[in-house]
């Protein structure tokens, strides 16, 4: 188990680091949540037939209601409120932005009932962690006077709240027929959801696939493979096996790795304050990483009971 959950963190770390810049190349020409939707039911598809063929699983009924709320939470809203976001904002500037999800995560887990209050030493590394986001952002934009555009900075900020409400819902939820089963009806339930959001935003009038381009498309099916098949499910692995504030360490590296594609393939800046941020960021992942919550579950009253 320890050496799958290693090998998980690393296809979280690098592979889903990655995605952002994908994510720039897909929606050059196709429109945002169709794209969500399409990339999200076609992995979700391949890895139901698959979990069916291989071990003859089905999803239950709990699966599917479960899936319903995570899948529409991390799926639609969190990674659709990215989609969106790059339209605006640059690949790697995204993913920094994304590093609140830590914060969002270590919260919600320590307020739901009988959750985990984190270390004092958790708590030193979220600071780190959104020191290096208010650098990143920089005053002008959170003073409206310039820089970033202050509607994708909130739309990120609040995907990330969404994704974080959905990865506890899921770490609480009753664990699902398999590993397989859960990820691909989360992909279904947030594929569909992500097409919903497509219809209403009248994204259908505008898919024109025969201009879309070679990049775009390319794109999609790297997404498809890497980030939903091979990332999504190593993120669940995570969520299944790990704290929640370990499983969100994520968002601290994938930055690191988007800034640096971004700027060798999509010739993004990279300033010297963008530099400094991304360090102090990595500052709070290995705090939090490294920190030892020894603080015991407070057990729920219906659990302890039995």
């Amino acid at each position: 188990m320890r050496s799958r959950l290693i090998a998980a963190f690393a296809a979280v770390y690098i592979v889903w680091g990655s995605t952002y810049l994908a994510i720039r190349f897909a929606v050059e020409t196709l429109p945002p949540m169709l794209m969500v939707g399409t990339r999200f039911l076609i992995a979700g598809a391949v890895l139901l037939l698959w979990a069916r063929w291989r071990d003859g699983q089905r999803p239950t009924r709990q699966d599917w209601a479960t899936s319903a709320v995570s899948g529409t939470l991390m799926l639609a809203c969190g990674n659709g409120a990215v989609v969106w976001a790059e339209q605006q904002v640059p690949s790697g500037i995204a993913a920094l932005l994304v590093a609140v999800v830590p914060v969002w995560m270590v919260l919600l887990d320590w307020l739901r009932p009988g959750g985990r209050r984190p270390g004092a030493a958790v708590f030193g590394g979220l600071a780190l962690g959104l020191a290096g986001l208010v650098l990143l952002v920089g005053p002008a934009s959170l003073q409206g006077t310039g820089g970033m555009d202050r509607l994708s900075v909130a739309v990120l900020l609040c995907g990330s709240l969404c994704w974080a409400l959905g990865s506890v819902y899921t770490q609480r939820s009753p664990r699902a027929t398999s590993g397989n089963v859960g990820s691909a009806t989360q992909m279904l339930a947030g594929g569909v959801s992500s097409v919903l959001i497509a219809v209403v935003r009248g994204e259908p009038s505008q898919l024109d696939l025969a201009h879309a381009s070679a990049r775009s498309l390319g794109a999609l099916g790297y997404l498809i493979v890497f980030g939903s098949l091979i990332g999504f499910t190593a993120y669940l692995y995570m969520l299944a096996h790990t704290t929640a504030a370990r499983a969100a360490t994520y968002a601290y590296v994938n930055p690191v790795v988007a800034v640096l594609l971004g700027w060798a393939f999509a010739n993004e800046p990279v300033t010297p304050r963008t530099l400094v941020a991304a360090a102090v960021i990595l500052g709070g992942v290995a705090t939090i990483t490294l920190a030892r919550d020894t603080t015991p579950r407070v057990a729920e009253p219906e659990r302890a009971a039995a």
